[in-house]
């Protein structure tokens, strides 16, 4: 499996819950500080955003919980690109403290056209990039649903 090394942060008092658990809402901020940086390594961050209007937009997100992360902690993300098309990038981060996986999340996002107000094509350069980024074999965890037997 690809996986890119993109990210790392400490973890911040203000994020913890009163139990001195890192809160659940404040998971996704580590994770969207490396999906800058994941788009940044393809070429689609903010600098293209001011060229082209072009921004990827997350539709769905499936966020798992895996093990308590106390403060003080160094947290590193790991990623990996799922799969791609001509407007979609379906990718996966995974969250790590002492090297141990704490969280995943997984996201879609669409290449998102904010001048002609619709998605668009990724250019080309950019669609090779993610292709060639993909991994061979899905990880076990992805593509999951919540539910209860009814």
């Amino acid at each position: 499996m690809t996986t890119y090394h993109f990210h790392e942060e400490p973890l911040q008092e203000s994020w913890l819950d009163l139990y001195g658990h890192l809160n659940e809402a404040y998971y996704l901020v580590p994770f969207t500080n490396t999906t800058w940086k994941l788009q940044d390594h393809f070429s689609i961050g903010p600098a293209y955003f001011d060229d082209t209007g072009c921004a990827l937009y997350t539709v769905e997100t499936h966020l798992r919980y895996l093990d308590e992360v106390k403060f003080p902690a160094e947290i590193a993300v790991e990623t990996v690109v799922l799969g791609s098309d001509p407007k979609r990038l379906w990718f996966a981060h995974m969250m790590m403290v002492e090297n141990r996986l704490r969280a995943t999340a997984e996201f879609m996002t669409l290449h998102y056209d904010t001048r002609a107000g619709r998605t668009a094509a990724f250019p080309e350069p950019v669609q090779q990039a993610l292709k060639a980024a993909e991994v061979a074999e899905l990880p076990d965890w992805v593509s999951r649903k919540i539910s209860l037997p009814r």
